[in-house]
């Protein structure tokens, strides 16, 4: 099989999985029409998916990984250490640095006019996870390339790290609701879904935390860690304060009013200083 085939068939599995998970096990009540949402995330996945695949081609992760490697390129093809060793530690690695990552596009007043796309969504289930604007995945396909290659990550790794970043936030992205006691004992180690929503409120001191997607330990061990939201779960408001006035569920809104946004901001900046 190859890596896409690999890919599609995990991810496929898990969401049909956890939509019938979500579906008989619902942690909230959806407050729009989700097959309008569905249609717009789904939709919105697919033309990323285009977009990075035209134009990144051979530059995607995995290849990356494969040419690091032919090469003895990075860190640890440059050392000793058992294969096994060296995918468990790129894993870790790879997950901080998507952690730092995130928490970066929440940071930089331009890159959250990009990565906002994700967080209009007024509602939370696992197409949540998939609402991403196109430009903000290359960004990620590049850092994390480097950090591939300045790590000397094996392929295998990579592989696995992809799979498992696409499959934990399908998981988390999830309207599901898990027994109290379960979500505890499993957050100590991963994001959870509870754990994950609370980064959706639209409270900012609650919005602008718990930036993990896998391991949870980044945001306790770098003190961006909100157990639980002010409002019950099933009360919090989910999305932007904006949200309401805006059409989020727009493919063609989300792909080029979205991202014209930082854009505007820049020029109207600029005028400004002109007129000073």
């Amino acid at each position: 099989m190859t890596e896409t085939s690999i890919r599609l068939s995990i991810f496929i599995a898990l969401l049909i999985i956890l939509a019938i998970a979500q579906w008989r096990f619902p942690r909230r009540s959806p407050l729009q029409s989700v097959a309008k949402r569905w249609l717009t995330n789904f939709s919105l996945v697919v033309v990323d998916t285009l977009v990075v695949r035209f134009l990144l081609g051979s530059l995607l992760p995995v290849s990356i990984a494969f040419w690091a490697e032919e090469h003895s390129i990075g860190l640890l093809n440059l050392w000793s250490i058992p294969n096994g060793i060296s995918v468990v530690l790129s894993i870790i690695a790879l997950d901080g640095l998507i952690y730092w990552q995130h928490r970066l596009f929440h940071q930089s007043s331009w890159l959250w006019r990009l990565h906002r796309i994700h967080h209009y969504d007024q509602d939370y289930d696992l197409s949540t996870a998939l609402r991403f604007h196109p430009i903000e995945i290359i960004f990620s396909v590049f850092i994390k390339n480097i950090a591939i290659v300045l790590l000397g990550t094996p392929a295998i790794a990579v592989l696995i790290f992809e799979a498992l970043l696409n499959g934990m936030a399908l998981f988390n992205h999830a309207n599901i609701a898990l027994p109290i006691k379960l979500d505890q004992k499993l957050r100590l180690l991963f994001v959870t879904p509870d754990m994950h929503r609370v980064h959706h409120s639209t409270e900012t001191n609650e919005m602008h935390q718990n930036f993990g997607f896998n391991l949870s330990i980044w945001d306790r061990l770098f003190h961006s860690y909100v157990a639980q939201p002010k409002l019950d779960h099933t009360e919090m408001n989910i999305g932007q304060p904006e949200s309401p006035t805006l059409p989020t569920n727009n493919l063609g809104w989300l792909l080029w009013g979205a991202l014209k946004q930082p854009v505007h901001r820049a020029a109207n900046q600029q005028k400004n200083k002109q007129r000073e």
